[in-house]
């Protein structure tokens, strides 16, 4: 069983999809930090000084000053901000993913079929060159 499980282990897509888990888990990290330290804060300032992250609605009857304070409190709350704030995450992480596809895609377009080179004479349907003048194959005078 562990002879099996190291050949399963070290198929080239394995280790190809394990690389790819991990830098995509990199890659999201940055993206959450894009999205929660540099979009976020510009886009609230534009928006009268809202802060994304701290927008809650409290489901209880106190009210809290702050997401924070509530959830120490143990308060239940919808927390919308940080919502909005993994929505754009994915948004982000989703487009840069169709735009490495996008570019796989072009990088490895099939060329335009290549006209063919050689036909089938019409005698002994043997494949000849398109240009040939009589069969190789069987010696038939072609058009």
């Amino acid at each position: 069983m562990l002879e099996e499980f190291k050949k399963f282990a070290m198929r080239g897509n394995v280790v190809d999809m394990a690389v790819g888990i991990v830098i995509g888990a990199a890659f999201g990290k940055i993206v959450s930090s894009f999205v929660s330290d540099v979009l976020m804060p510009p886009l609230g300032k534009l928006m009268g000084g809202v802060d994304f992250s701290n927008l809650f609605i409290n489901l209880g009857s106190e009210s809290y000053a702050s997401l924070a304070a509530a959830q120490e409190a143990g308060a239940a709350t919808v927390n919308y901000g940080v919502f909005i704030n993994t929505v754009l995450d994915f948004l982000i992480v989703a487009f840069a993913i169709f735009m490495v596809i996008k570019a796989m895609n072009k990088l490895k377009a099939e060329e335009p079929a290549k006209a063919p080179d050689t036909r089938a004479c019409p005698h002994c349907l043997s494949e000849i060159p398109i240009a040939a003048k009589r069969c190789k194959f069987c010696t038939s005078q072609l058009d």
